[in-house]
Formats: structure tokens, sequence, C-alpha cells
């Protein structure tokens, strides 16, 4: 934060009252479409493959933006900067309320996901400059909430409204949120976020795209198609080569567009790898457990949203007691129990039968989403805490991006391990068969998170709280 800003302890608190606001709309809209896609699908007269990529082309737009933003951030003006993302949002939500193909709504949602990539970094930092070091902890666990508790919430929340109103209701909610968080900031926002003249580095700026747009794009297709064909093997070649490069390039430039020398600070890379693998877990088993209730157990969209309700409650206590738990007793305690209670809830989802009663799955995922809470926000304050203040926003639009990169990678890849066991399985009944694919799906979250429970244990004389 510029010396020059002084901010009360009341402009702070209104400054980050807004910031949630934004969050718990533009977070819902990541998976708010989920449940909305069948209709669509029929409205439209598509496919399902391509209605998919209403969600698939989101996290696309969204992983190529989120680590241009290290770049905006330190170049533009706070204020400026917030308004223009919220407004793009806005113009996202309205097209997409007022389309009617699908190359429109398919546009509509890229602006939304450019416009959520920089909100979603740039809210952090904001978070983490205004903030004295001993308060950290507890804000960003309050903002944890919003960030973990808004996309499980989503597909509930969007199958009453698509049941009550229309599919399109699902942006006018968020666009009134969005409306009323863009009045709110005109008033009491300021420029709090040092910036300095920069040159666009167009270079590293199509290095970037190609390099998360094609790894993303990948491993999002390994759901549809085989991991050797053409969809898979060629963007993630793309990527791949674009990835050595544009490393190569950061490395060498006096400003470089993303700042990856963050990554020789031990805790920060811990708290890179470890957001990730949380994120992968998080986001694959909110696509897995509606899969479980709805098309295995047979049950209706509104007791798949009751079954997953707990956990996002559960998840709505934890994460401020979690910030607290940070200022407090630092990293260490807080990762080793999150990463054991979330093998736990994985590992026991493997030995579930058709014959179980779904308030077990409910109460695995309470503990998952518990899990989740109490360690996605302490991960963020810990590592970027890690850095010094200067790489601040590279730090965290990397770990945002990487981590945003994950999740999309579990929503398709741990759907493609239960799809490609569950065909396999020829001697088994539709439903068992896919029964089976859930449990080996879960069974691969569980091994993740024995790499999580390993880097708890093995971190000791590295995860400490500074």
């Amino acid at each position: 934060m510029s010396d020059q800003v002084q901010i009360t302890d009341h402009k702070r608190s209104l400054i980050f009252f807004n910031i949630l606001i934004t969050c718990i709309a533009t977070t819902m809209m990541s998976t708010a479409l989920a449940t909305a896609l069948p209709p669509i699908v029929k409205d439209l007269n598509i496919s399902v493959t391509t209605g998919q990529w209403l969600s698939s082309g989101y996290y696309l737009a969204m992983g190529i933006m989120i680590p241009i933003t290290a770049f905006l951030i330190t170049r533009f003006p706070t204020k400026k900067l917030y308004l223009t993302a919220l407004g793009t949002f806005m113009a996202g939500l309205l097209l997409c309320l007022i389309a009617n193909s699908f190359p429109v709504i398919l546009f509509g949602r890229i602006m939304q996901a450019c416009a959520n990539g920089i909100l979603t970094s740039m809210s952090q930092v904001v978070l983490l400059s205004i903030y004295p070091p001993e308060n950290k902890g507890t804000i960003m666990g309050w903002y944890g909430l919003s960030l973990g508790a808004a996309p499980v919430l989503a597909p509930t929340i969007a199958g009453l409204l698509i049941d009550y109103f229309s599919w399109k209701a699902i942006f006018a909610l968020p666009l009134i949120f969005i409306l009323v968080s863009f009045v709110i900031a005109l008033f009491i926002f300021d420029d709090v976020l040092d910036v300095s003249k920069k040159k666009f580095d167009i270079t590293s700026f199509c290095m970037c795209v190609l390099t998360f747009g094609g790894v993303t794009l990948a491993l999002g297709n390994i759901g549809t198609y085989s991991f050797m064909s053409m969809p898979v093997l060629m963007p993630l070649i793309i990527g791949i080569i674009a990835t050595t490069f544009f490393a190569n390039r950061q490395l060498h430039l006096k400003q470089p567009f993303l700042e990856l020398r963050t990554l020789k600070t031990k805790n920060y890379t811990i708290s890179v790898i470890g957001s990730m693998l949380l994120y992968l877990t998080c986001m694959a088993s909110t696509v897995l457990l509606p899969i479980y209730v709805q098309s295995i157990l047979g049950y209706s969209a509104t007791v798949s949203g009751l079954v997953t309700l707990p956990g996002s409650l559960a998840m709505a206590v934890i994460s401020p007691m979690a910030g607290k738990l940070y200022d407090k007793i630092g990293i260490k305690l807080i990762f080793i129990v999150a990463a054991l209670v979330m093998l736990i809830s994985n590992i026991e989802m493997f030995f579930i039968t058709i014959h179980t009663p779904v308030i077990v799955a409910a109460i695995f995922n309470v503990l998952r989403q518990m899990a989740v809470g109490l360690l996605l926000m302490p991960f963020v304050t810990w590592g970027t805490g890690s850095l010094k203040k200067e790489f601040t926003a590279h730090g965290t639009a990397l770990l945002t991006a990487l981590r945003t990169t994950a999740g999309a990678i579990g929503m398709s890849a741990f759907v493609g391990i239960m799809t490609a066991v569950a065909s396999n399985s020829t001697s088994l009944s539709d439903a068992e068969a896919s029964l089976h694919g859930l449990n080996i799906a879960f069974l691969c979250l569980g091994i993740t998170n024995i790499v999580l429970l390993a880097m708890a244990i093995l971190g000791e004389k590295t995860v400490k709280n500074n």
C-alpha cells in the first residue's frame, strides 16, 4: 500500500464488505451453469458437448486472465481497475440475460471469466495490503468463506431459480449484486496499491495465453476425448512448449510479466502446490457428489442440493475460525489436520455401496468441506506472507492461476476417470458400474490427499508461520 494512503478502520471495513459482495456474486457464476446446462441445451437446440463450453470456456478464459492480473494491478490505479472489472462482469451478465444464441452467451461468459480473473487476484492483494499482519489470517478466513462456499451453494440456488423462473434468472441475481457492489465502490474504494509505468510485454502475454490456455484446454478435454486424441495432445504439447519459453523469458526480464522468482521461496512454493491439490479435490468432489446422488441413486436435484448443503454450512462456520487459528498457531497444525480429514473423507467414499444411505455421503462431504475451509485461505495468507512486499501481486496471481487450473483439471479428469472405469465394468449393472467408477475416482482423490498429508508432515522445517 502506498505510503500516502491512510485508511481508517471504518473505510477498511467498507472495502472488505464491498469485496465480499463482489466475491459471492462472481464465484457463484463459476459453478451455477452446471445445473442450468440441460435447459440451456434444450432451449438453444445444441448438443451437451457444445453447451459444456459455457463452463469449460469460462475456466479457460479465467485461467488465462489471472496471470495477467499481476501486470494490471501494478500498472493501473486500484479503483479504476476494480470498477472496470466490475463493469465488464456486469456487461457479460447482461449479455447472457438478453441473448438468444449460443455464441453470444458464450461471449458473455468469457467476459465474466476475464473480469472474475482480475477481481479474484486483485481482491486478495488488496485485503493483504490494507490489513495489519496480526489481522490478515482472520480477514482472509472470512474472505475464504465466500470464495469456498459460494461455488458449492450455486448449483442449489441455480436449481431453485430454474424451477421457479427460468435459466436466465441465474444471470439476473448476480447482476443485482454486482450493480450494488459497483455503486458502493464508486464512493468507498481507494487507490491502495502502488503502481508504476510498465511497458506491456506482448510476447509474454501471448506465451501466457498459450501456457495456461493450452494446458487447461487439454486437460479439460480429457473428460470428453481420450488422452491420445488430438483435442488433448495438441493443446497439451503447445502448452508445455509455451510454458518452457514463458518461464525462460520471465527469468531473464528486468520487469517480468509474471514474477516466477517467487517460487524460490520455499514456504510460498509449498502453499502453491498445496493449494492446487486442495482445490483439485474440492472442485472434483463438487462435480462427483451430484452425479452420485442424481444419476446413480436416482434422487432429485433438490435432494442433491440438500446433500451438499450441510458441507457448505460447515465451511461457512470453519472458514472464519480458520483465520483466527492461523493468527494464533500458524500453519503447521492446521495443514496436518486438514489434510488428514480430507484423506479420510475421500477414502471412505471408496467403500460406499449402492445400499449405503445417502446421509453417509453427506457426512463425508461435511468433513471434506471443513478441511477446505480450514486450509484454503490460510494457505494464501501464509504463502504470500513469505514473499517480499513487491512480489505480493505476482505471488497472489500465480497462486490463484495455478489453483484455478487445478480446479478445472479436477472437475474434468476425475469425471473422466469415473466414466472410463464405469464403461469397462461390463459385468455390472449400469448403476453398479457407475458407482464403481465413482469409488475409484474418490480413491484417486485420496491418493492426492496422501501427497498433501506428506507435505504437511515432512515439511516441518519450512511449514511455519512467519
